[in-house]
Parts: C-alpha cells; structure tokens; sequence
C-alpha cells in the first residue's frame, strides 16, 4: 500500500467536503474508464474551478446504485484560489453549479491537520430500507427503497443480526478483491419497523469491504422469511464460505449517512492505525 499523504503540499490547503448523492445511474464512486463515476465528476468539477489537477480521497467507496447522505472526501487545492474574494460559499456554489443534480456538495471546511478522509475515519454508519410482502413503494422513494415478496419477522431479523456483531473475518459476506483484508469490527446491526411499514437497518463498522452490507441484508432476510434458522448467520461467519450472489440485496436500499472522525487531537494518530491494519 502506498503511504498516505497526511498533509497537503506547500503552497496548497486541505479542505474537507461534505457530498450527498443520489447513486441510482452512477457506477458507484470509483473513478472507471468510459463510466459515470461520482469520483471523476467531482474530481473534474474541482479542477475546472481550481486549474490544477486535483484528486481526491473518500470515506467510502460506495458501489454502483448506492446513495449518500453524508459522504466525507478531503482535496489539496492552491492557497492562491482564495487570495482573492472567492470564499468557500462561493466554490460550494460553483461547484453545485457544475455538477448534476443528483450529487451535491454540501459542506466546505477547512480540514484539521493531519486529517485523512478515509484514514481518520473511525467508523462508517449506513442504513438500508426495506418493504416486504410485496406492498407498494411510493413513487418518491423508489430509488432509495429495495423489496421482497414474502412477509419478514422483524424480531427474527435482529435475532440474526446480533450474532454477527464484533471483530471478525467477514470473508462469507464480501465479494473477493486482491489484496484487501476482510477483517472488520461490525459495531451496530440492527432492524426495525417504522410507522409507514418499512424495516429500516442501522449498520454500522469501522469499514465495510465489498458488498458486505447487502450480503448481509440477504442473509437476514433468508432468516426473516423462515428459510433459515438465525443460527445459520454464524454458521456462515465462521465457515468464512462465500454466500451465494443469489443473497446480494440491491444497491438502492442502501444509503451512507455518517462517517465519524475522533478529535482533531487524534486524527493523525488514527490514520496511522489505520494504515497499519491494511497493510
């Protein structure tokens, strides 16, 4: 892994941004080739403005069709930029003016020394909506909603969830990539029903890897509609066997809300864990 640049160059300041999205026709955050990418709008947005090439560094790589509320990236941008009358309202608005209407910034501030977007982090909170029993999805929330045809117990599901809580290998509830470490601390993973009909999950980690929120949004739902035992969640915890794609809930139910940070104090100290963890 290269080593992570925890302060900007000389003559550049490091800014924090705030990002909401509506994910549904982007190929998730990662800049791709000949694809719609949240990274490379963004990134070109800021560049055009700023007239350097500008990179950023994100909390979370979202996957394709996943929505956020409160997406975090850091970028280094010339001081010169703000020598004369433009203030961060001012780039906030020219940003939004450039960008789509499906993403936002919402957010400029100035970044604490040593913060590191992703590095920083101390844990990613996401939440994913769900109807079941076939009822109706409203036409204003269908892009943020998934279904399911059967009815789900909503008691079994945190029956369920609740066995997969803590430090572990979760290598059964992640898609395979080279060179990435499965192990992570699942904090929260709880359901619940709200008032309109919608079972609502809280998830929240230190990181998540590669589809690991809806493999385990299909897990629990195998449990939920009675096709499993609740106990099958830890069977496959501990196997570390890789659940069927048949299992991978869609990307649309998905939505990161929040990512925390510690104390400005400790930033750098938690980026440097962190980069010792992934190693």
């Amino acid at each position: 892994m290269a080593k992570p640049t925890l302060y900007p160059e000389s003559g550049f300041r490091r800014l924090r941004l705030d990002i909401a999205y509506d994910g549904t026709n982007f190929y998730g955050w990662g800049a791709q080739p000949d694809r719609r990418t949240l990274q490379d709008l963004v990134e070109e947005a800021i560049s055009r403005i700023s007239r350097v090439d500008t990179e950023s560094i994100v909390a979370g790589r979202t996957d394709a069709g996943v929505h956020a509320t409160g997406q975090v990236i850091h970028v280094d941008v010339p001081d010169a930029m703000f020598d004369g009358e433009l203030t961060y309202k001012d780039f906030r608005y020219k940003l939004n003016r450039i960008l789509d209407e499906d993403v936002r910034i919402m957010a400029i501030t100035d970044a604490p020394a040593g913060f590191h977007a992703r590095f920083s982090a101390l844990r990613r909170h996401y939440v994913y909506k769900l109807i079941d029993n076939n009822d109706v999805i409203p036409p204003l929330t269908r892009h943020d909603v998934a279904s399911w045809y059967r009815p789900l117990n909503v008691d079994r599901m945190n029956e369920a969830s609740k066995l997969v809580i803590g430090h572990h290998d979760f290598a059964a509830f992640c898609k395979f990539r080279e060179g990435s470490t499965t192990i992570r601390s699942l904090e929260k993973y709880e359901w619940k029903r709200t008032d309109d009909g919608l079972l609502v999950a809280d998830v929240v980690a230190d990181a998540f890897c590669y589809s690991m929120v809806r493999n385990l949004v299909g897990a629990v739902v195998c449990v939920a509609d009675g096709r499993k035992e609740p106990s099958w969640m830890a069977e496959l915890l501990a196997n570390k066997e890789r659940v069927s794609d048949s299992l991978v809930f869609p990307a649309r139910g998905l939505t990161l809300i929040h990512v925390d940070y510690p104390s400005d104090d400790q930033l750098l100290e938690r980026a440097k864990i962190t980069v010792s963890k992934r190693g």
